[in-house]
């Protein structure tokens, strides 16, 4: 491979661009060192818990702890595929997606290992949803990108990734991480380390929506694939949801399955139905899209 030229000796970057402002973002809130969160409370906190209470709580740690690697293992075929098509200023911004997924790794590495100090063999909570989605579908669609980087595969690629494991899975494991620590009022320093994930990924969401929704401008061909492989993979989701609350009887911390199915769908339909807007848009009103969060993500 040789170059002819590069953009920023030719066009420039096109700082307006949803992906530049993203970069932007990222560089301003992105940088923040999870060795440096707090765990002490944290760790105190745990030992009060009821068994069952830190048996759940290390669940949801095991689930996003897996996630979080698996993503950041399988990130770089979307890397490539976007680099490939000399999209430099969404390969800038995508350089910190795997900063990111790491930093998310190390984070929950310390959640492990400094407050529920336990052995950190816990696959066993990973699920037949959780293993079918993270385990299978996330890394064969993320790696078909390097026999076959087409659009309908990086459509494919960036649904499972931002729609579906982001944007539905992990999005409703923040609300639980949430709804558990604040009504307790416990672990301040695992609730500022979710916070900042939390804020991370909802720029990865908002990527997604952008990418998935140039695409759609191009070829709304596209838009029934994306439709149909979306509600196939929402299946898992909403079974990982089932099958947590399967585990345990009651249910500790009070927790209703009913709040978190429905918060669920309402993030999966929330994402498709904004996608389902770039039906009738150009690449003119895509491009003009803000990177706030209610806008975008």
């Amino acid at each position: 491979m040789t170059h002819t030229d590069f953009i920023t000796t030719s066009r420039g970057l096109n700082r307006h661009s949803p992906p530049m402002r993203l970069f932007e973002k990222a560089k301003r809130f992105g940088i923040w060192n999870p060795s440096l969160i707090d765990l002490s409370r944290d760790a105190r906190d745990w030992e009060q818990l009821r068994d069952d209470e830190r048996d759940l709580l290390l669940r949801l740690t095991a689930l996003f702890q897996a996630g979080e690697e698996a993503v950041t293992l399988d990130l770089l075929p979307l890397i490539r595929t976007i680099a490939g098509e000399g999209r430099l200023e969404e390969e800038l911004y995508l350089t910190t997606f795997l900063f990111e997924e790491a930093k998310h790794t190390d984070f929950f590495a310390r959640f492990i290992s400094e407050v529920a100090r336990v052995d950190p063999d816990l696959s066993r909570y990973h699920t037949a949803n959780y293993r079918a989605l993270i385990y299978e579908a996330l890394p064969a669609a993320m790696h078909r990108l390097d026999q076959d980087p087409s659009p309908r595969n990086l459509a494919e690629a960036s649904l499972t990734y931002n729609m579906i494991v982001e944007g539905v899975l992990a999005e409703t494991g923040y609300h639980a991480y949430f709804t558990i620590l604040d009504t307790q009022k416990i672990m301040p320093g695992t609730r500022e380390g979710i916070r900042l994930l939390k804020q991370d990924e909802s720029r990865h969401i908002a990527y997604g929506i952008y990418l998935l929704s140039r695409m759609i401008a191009t070829d709304q061909s596209i838009w029934d694939h994306i439709v149909e492989r979306m509600n196939e993979l929402v299946l898992y989701a909403m079974g990982v949801i089932d099958e947590i609350f399967a585990s345990y009887d009651p249910m500790p911390f009070n927790l209703q399955i009913e709040t978190f199915s429905t918060f669920a769908i309402n993030q999966f339909q929330r994402r498709l139905n904004r996608l389902e807007m770039a039906c009738q848009q150009s690449l003119v009103e895509i491009d003009s899209l803000t990177t706030d969060d209610e806008d975008v993500a």
